[in-house]
C-alpha cells in the first residue's frame, strides 16, 4: 500500500469510516462535524515555544499518529488533502480574524479555511477555528442564517468580500473577514509564522484547546475549563493546578501528551503569570 493510501486509510478510520465515502455534501457536512469532534484544536506547541511545521507529512505524524490537534494551518490544510484525495473541488483561503473587535479591524491574513464547490456552490468548511469553530458547511450564495449542529452562522456580504458571523445568544458576533482571493503556498507560511513566533500572536505562551460533540462544546484557556450545551448556561470552572489542566487536555479534549513533565513545567509557570497579573 502506498504511503498516500496508507494516510488516507488511517485518516478515515479516524473519523469513523470503512471506506472512503463519495464527495458530496452530505459526506462534507459530516466530514466537518466528525473532525471537529475527532481532533481537538490545540496550541500547545506555541505554548512551548516549539516549531509548528505544516507540511503534510509533519501534520500527518502529529495529528494522526502521535494523537495531537492543532490550530488552523494544521487541521484545515490537513482537512484540505484529505476533502481533495476524496475527489472534492476545494482549495484554501485565508481570513482576517476580527473576533472580539469590529469587523473593519486591520488585522493581518491570519487564518486558512477551506472552501469547497458542490454543484456550482461555494461553500466554507472550517475545522480550525477554536472554540467557535463552524461544525457544518456554510453556503457563500446566501446571508440567510445557517443552522449547524451547535450555534447558526450567517455570512454576510462587505465590502467586495465575506463576513462570518456566529449566533451567541441573541448577538450576533464577528468571527472572521475574507474574500476569495486565491492563497499561495508562501500565504500558509507566512501566516503560520506569524501565529507562531511573533511576539503579539495570542497563541505565542498562551495555551488554547476545544473540542466539540454532540450538542456540546468544551474550551480551555490556560487555567479556565468551559462546558457550552445547547440551550443551557454555560459552565465555567478555574482549575486548581497543572494537574488539573493536564487531566482536562488528556481525559474531556482527547490530546495525548507525550512530554507531560515538559508541560507542566510550563503550565505551572503560566498559572503562576496569572495569578501575578
Amino acid at each position: 500500500m502506498s504511503q498516500a493510501l496508507q494516510y488516507l486509510d488511517l485518516y478515515l478510520q479516524r473519523l469513523g469510516y470503512d471506506a472512503p465515502p463519495a464527495p458530496t455534501l452530505d459526506t462534507l457536512r459530516e466530514l466537518q462535524r466528525r473532525h471537529t469532534a475527532t481532533f481537538a484544536f490545540e496550541t500547545l506547541a506555541t505554548f512551548l515555544g516549539e516549531p509548528v511545521p505544516i507540511d503534510l507529512a509533519s501534520l500527518q505524524r502529529k495529528v494522526l499518529h502521535e494523537g495531537r490537534g492543532g490550530y488552523c494551518y494544521e487541521l484545515n490544510r490537513l482537512f484540505l488533502a484529505l476533502v481533495q484525495d476524496l475527489g472534492f473541488v476545494a482549495r484554501g483561503l485565508t481570513a482576517r480574524v476580527v473576533m472580539g473587535g469590529p469587523e473593519e479591524a486591520p488585522t493581518a491574513r491570519t487564518h486558512m479555511f477551506v472552501l469547497a464547490t458542490l454543484d456550482g456552490l461555494e461553500y466554507l468548511a472550517d475545522v480550525g477555528f477554536g472554540g467557535m469553530v463552524p461544525t457544518a458547511p456554510l453556503r457563500l450564495d446566501t446571508q440567510a442564517p445557517q443552522s449547524t449542529p451547535h450555534e447558526d452562522y450567517r455570512l454576510a456580504r462587505i465590502d467586495g468580500g465575506y463576513a462570518l458571523r456566529a449566533k451567541v445568544g441573541e448577538e450576533w458576533r464577528p468571527m472572521y473577514v475574507f474574500d476569495l482571493t486565491p492563497a499561495q503556498e508562501v500565504d500558509y507560511v507566512v501566516g503560520n509564522w506569524y501565529v507562531s513566533t511573533h511576539p503579539e500572536s495570542p497563541f505565542k505562551g498562551r495555551m488554547f484547546a476545544a473540542r466539540t460533540g454532540d450538542g456540546i462544546r468544551k474550551t480551555l484557556s490556560d487555567g479556565s475549563y468551559a462546558v457550552h450545551r445547547l440551550g443551557q448556561p454555560s459552565q465555567r470552572r478555574e482549575l486548581a493546578d497543572a494537574d488539573e489542566v493536564m487531566a482536562v487536555l488528556r481525559d474531556e479534549l482527547g490530546i495525548r501528551i507525550a512530554d507531560a513533565a515538559t508541560l507542566r513545567a510550563a503550565i505551572v509557570k503560566r498559572l503562576a503569570e496569572r495569578e501575578t497579573s
